[in-house]
Formats: C-alpha cells, sequence, structure tokens
C-alpha cells in the first residue's frame, strides 16, 4: 500500500503530524533534497508533500529522476509565510476559529 509522505519545516510539521501524515523534517533546501531522495527509494512511498521553496530548488537531475517515475509522485505545497508578523498569525487563528464557532473572539 502507498503512503502520503511529507517533508516540510519545524513549522508546519505539527499540523501534519496532527493530520495522521508520516512527517521528515528538514531545515534546508540540501537537507530536503536529501531526504526526498531516500523516500523516493522506499516502495511504500506514493505521494510526498514538499514545501515549494525546497522544490523549486531541487537539482535538476535530482527532478529529471522524479519526472520518469511513476512513483512517488511529488506535491510542492506553499511553506508557511508568517512575514506579515504577530499581526498575520493572529489574525489567521481568529479567522480559524471565527469560521469553526461561528463568531469574532477577541485574543488578551
Amino acid at each position: 500500500m502507498a503512503t502520503l509522505r511529507a517533508i516540510v519545516g519545524p513549522v508546519l510539521a505539527t499540523g501534519f503530524r496532527l493530520a495522521g501524515l508520516t512527517v521528515e523534517e528538514a531545515t534546508s533546501a540540501p537537507q530536503a533534497a536529501a531526504l526526498l531522495d531516500r523516500l523516493a527509494q522506499r516502495p511504500d512511498t506514493g505521494v510526498i508533500l514538499m514545501q515549494q521553496d525546497w522544490f523549486d530548488l531541487l537539482p535538476d537531475a535530482q527532478r529529471r529522476i522524479l519526472d520518469r517515475a511513476a512513483v512517488p509522485v511529488v506535491v510542492p505545497i506553499p511553506a508557511a509565510d508568517w512575514s506579515g508578523g504577530r499581526t498575520s498569525a493572529e489574525e489567521y487563528i481568529l479567522d480559524l476559529l471565527q469560521r469553526a464557532i461561528g463568531y469574532r473572539v477577541r485574543l488578551q
């Protein structure tokens, strides 16, 4: 049976683990590329989610190998972006809470 795995940074890792995915944490593009190579060799890996910024930095040779293989399918996903500072993160959480409970809460 093919599995879904994720190669993400520490910011996203907890969320994916809570969703039940097998997560490989990386802190740099070269480390993520090495993890991708290792996971691609496993016969049980079907789909790998990988942070877009690291996917974009994969060496051309590694991309060609992945493009020719039927599995795993590597799906780039956007990395968490809190560049707006604390306010953006708070707004995001408030929006999630509003959708979940139906009204706007105020964080103190």
